[in-house]
């Protein structure tokens, strides 16, 4: 048996099952090793890399030397160019604008063995600060009106290397899926006079059901509406948090968090390829007080068939709250 439910931000509709569901083991999705040791990300090659734009590193380090502990380059096939202007222009019915922007390859460590689940709580909370650092700084350039900061991990997710690390795009423009949240968010306060992002917080505090993990600054669940099996969302619980305004603490909070998120994936669903991605505001527009950012991580357990091609309507086989119990089920230890 199968339900249709609809996403209360954005409208769309998904088909998850309720009966019959699919446990981890019915999903096929391991992790092969891919050779990290000839990773161009290890320190001694940094010369193998564009130079950086920013690394966490001891004062007594030069740029582009060992010593660092996070790090940040250009990505050296980028998707987008930093040089140039977007000159706007329209062809026949169709609007157009250069390829400008930021494409940057943040390197999470120099360990080519140590993946995010392996790091410490202060490691990972490392990787925060830098993608909060780039945050800050890209969006100083008034070309840009959306940073996106994702992970791939995995092949069957996009990643091309094995080595622990993430990327940063500037855009010009606001994705549309981005878009359509904005709006979805603006939507639900104009009718009920509430923020959603508070009343989905209410909501799954209420039910509970959902709920993987939390900490005095964060939650993680499982959405109502997901697109895919075992999807997990990390909200912040003050929804008037800013990313870009994370404490020290904020960030280990985040990091315990994030950290503890992955582990259980790793663990319930041997060690799936997966997807991170920061859902931020936008730069350089008028402020989006009906919006909270938070992260979405998507394992990839299953290939999208004629279902979400045809209508994309998503089938998720695993319902969130059977998702979220095998999750809780597995045994973890917080870590510093």
């Amino acid at each position: 048996m199968t339900e249709f439910r609809q996403d209360a931000i954005v409208g769309r509709w998904v088909l998850v099952r309720v009966s019959d569901i699919w446990p981890p083991d019915r999903y096929h999705a391991g992790q092969a090793p891919r050779g990290a040791a000839i990773s161009p990300f290890i320190y001694g090659r940094e010369d193998m890399t564009p130079p950086e734009v920013d690394a966490i590193r001891p004062k007594d380090t030069r740029p582009d030397t060992p010593g660092w502990t996070v790090r940040t380059v250009p990505n050296k096939f980028p998707a987008l160019r930093i040089e140039g202007g977007l000159d706007p222009r329209g062809v026949g019915i169709y609007d157009m604008y250069n390829g400008v922007g930021a494409h940057e390859v943040v390197i999470e460590t120099p360990d080519p063995r140590k993946q995010m689940a392996d790091f410490s709580v202060a490691e990972v909370a490392d990787v925060i600060k830098m993608y909060q650092n780039r945050y800050s700084s890209l969006a100083k350039d008034r070309r840009f009106r959306y940073i996106a900061i994702f992970k791939n991990y995995g092949e069957s997710a996009g990643a091309s290397l094995e080595h622990a690390h993430s990327q940063i795009i500037a855009l010009p423009i606001l994705p549309k899926y981005f878009e359509e949240k904005l709006q979805g968010a603006d939507r639900y306060f104009s009718f009920r006079g509430r923020s959603i992002y508070a009343d989905i917080l209410r909501k799954e505090y209420t039910d509970r059901e959902r709920i993987v993990t939390e900490n005095e600054d964060f939650v993680a669940f499982c959405p109502y509406t997901p697109r895919y099996a075992f999807e997990v969302s990390i909200f912040p619980k003050d929804t008037s948090s800013n990313f870009g305004g994370l404490s020290d603490k904020q960030r280990l909070s985040l990091g315990e968090i994030l950290k503890e998120v992955l582990v259980r994936l790793k663990q319930c669903l041997n060690d799936p390829s997966l997807n991170y991605y920061f859902n931020i505001n936008p730069v350089n527009s008028e402020p989006q007080e009906n919006f909270l950012w938070h992260i979405d991580i998507i394992p990839q357990l299953f290939r999208s068939a004629e279902m979400e091609w045809g209508t994309e309507l998503y089938v998720v086989n695993t319902p969130p709250d059977a998702a979220a119990r095998f999750l809780r089920e597995i045994s973890y230890t917080a870590q510093v």
